[in-house]
């Protein structure tokens, strides 16, 4: 998982979580991340602010080992599904997401080119346990999405 943060224009500020199997994030080169954008609530917050203002930074967090975080900065670009399968010397992985029939298969891609990436410290990151969970992925059930968990009606 990763938490992103992305700003427009004008510099108003989003944060997003992004997740996936591990390595859903592949390292592509040494300055180069890339990460699929899957169906999401519709908000286009992220995409959105990457389209006005490419700079995005990101934090991974091992919550449930070393509880050591990775600050990722960079721009990003936005990465149509024929683009990426132009790209050479692609992970298998990469290349088989783009051909699922059904199912889960990535909308586009983020490609991020790193500026500058550093560690955060174990002191202040909580250990975790992981639990199970069923997901549904790309669901529009507003039910499964949690409905209106706030009770904001």
């Amino acid at each position: 998982m990763v938490f992103i943060a992305t700003s427009d224009a004008s510099g108003e500020c989003d944060s997003s979580f992004r997740s996936g199997p591990p390595g859903f994030v592949h390292v592509l080169d040494s300055k180069t991340l890339i990460y699929p954008e899957y169906k999401g609530n519709g908000v286009l917050a992220s995409i959105g602010n990457i389209l006005e203002n490419p700079h995005i930074g990101m934090i991974f967090i091992d919550f449930f080992e070393s509880t050591m975080g990775l600050h990722v900065n960079g721009t990003a670009q936005i990465q149509e599904n024929k683009e990426v399968q132009e790209r050479p010397s692609l992970p298998q992985d990469i290349l088989d997401s783009l051909q699922t029939k059904g199912g889960r298969k990535p909308e586009r891609w983020i490609l991020i080119t790193v500026t500058e990436a550093y560690v955060h410290c174990s002191k202040h990151i909580p250990l975790l346990r992981k639990l199970d969970k069923t997901i549904h992925w790309g669901t529009d059930s507003i039910a499964l999405k949690g409905g209106d968990y706030f009770k904001a009606k």
